[in-house]
């Protein structure tokens, strides 16, 4: 029975470096997606400003062919004025083509103002993007970094795997398939039974007779509290030297 113990020992041994390879790993993925979050609301902000100019932009278009439109209209109210056969209809037509005037003189005005804006605005996109030139550049690199680290852990647990074909093959086949029930649930699921009779991986005692029974048989039993397979201590240790 020790021998098929310690071919479980080794076998568990092997599993529990795979999981800490993983474990050790969960940490990547996490990283990589707050790095992945910075980007795009980097990226949305400088989006953001751009929105800005482009309406910006937008407005001081639509204005001025507003003013086009205009002068276009009032060039032809001016031609009819004198086609106006009585003062009131000609006094009409004047107040109108300088009510419009104005207008345009105001649109003008805006479109000025909207022309600073746009320029203060482009100043602000500018920056805007040349910081995320050099963030997109730093978080691009730690991103990669994780990645290299990722599949480094990955390669890692690929050959772990394999040992772990290895040593399951050198194990009882019955002993395994009950490990393997076990260790799906909790690990490690093979441990010892500490004097007076404590499970090493729950902390709970063992009744005196169950532990006296493993003693003496230096075999296997199952854990009335965790489930694990446990044994005694003693059963792994190394026989005296004759």
């Amino acid at each position: 029975m020790r021998d098929k113990l310690l071919a479980l020992a080794a076998l568990q041994k092997v599993d529990l470096d795979i999981a800490a390879l993983k474990k050790n790993a969960e940490v990547y993925p996490r990283e990589m997606s707050e790095l992945e979050k910075q980007l795009n609301a980097a990226k949305a902000s400088v989006d953001a400003e751009r929105t800005k100019l482009d309406q910006l932009e937008s407005q001081r278009r639509t204005l001025e062919q507003n003013i086009t439109d205009d002068k276009d209209k009032v060039r032809k109210w001016e031609a009819r004025l004198t086609e106006q056969r009585s003062t009131r209809e000609y006094s009409a037509l004047a107040r109108e083509i300088d009510i419009a005037k104005k207008g345009q003189v105001t649109m003008a005005e805006e479109v000025q103002e909207l022309g600073r804006q746009a320029l203060v605005q482009r100043e602000v996109v500018k920056a805007k993007e040349a910081d995320f030139t050099v963030k997109t550049k730093d978080l691009v690199d730690r991103i990669a970094a994780l990645r290299g680290k990722l599949a480094e852990v990955e390669a890692q647990v690929k050959v772990v795997d394999g040992k772990r074909e290895v040593a399951a093959r050198e194990v009882d086949g019955k002993l395994l398939r009950q490990y393997d029930v076990v260790r799906k649930k909790r690990m490690p699921a093979l441990v010892p039974v500490n004097h007076p009779g404590t499970c090493s991986g729950c902390r709970m005692n063992i009744p005196a007779q169950r532990f006296n029974t493993l003693v003496a048989s230096k075999g296997i039993d199952t854990c009335p509290s965790c489930t694990r397979i446990i044994y005694a201590a003693e059963t792994l240790e190394a026989p005296p030297a004759k």
